[in-house]
């Protein structure tokens, strides 16, 4: 996946979510991104909160049935996109 750089922040952290946003060439990559990450989220049945504004997605998450706290789940889950947007 061709990005415009790495990312423009690293992951933002606070006691309820994890927050950072990616930057794409195009807005056809930032799509191929969400679509990407999409059968990793369904089978780990954790979905985050996002929006895409032309090439950048943005992306917030949190874990709501432990009361809306950072957990393991979520880290997981900021590991596998970073990767999926370094590919």
């Amino acid at each position: 996946m061709k990005s415009l750089n790495k990312s423009m922040n690293s992951w933002k952290k606070t006691n309820q979510s994890l927050e950072k946003t990616f930057e794409f060439s195009t807005f056809e990559e930032a799509m191929q991104f969400m679509q990407d990450a999409t059968p990793f989220i369904s089978q780990t049945d954790h979905h985050p909160t996002w929006s895409n504004t032309y090439n950048r997605v943005h992306i917030i998450i949190t874990t709501h049935d432990a009361g809306n706290q950072v957990t393991e789940k979520d880290h997981t889950l900021a590991n596998f996109l970073d990767e999926l947007f370094k590919r």
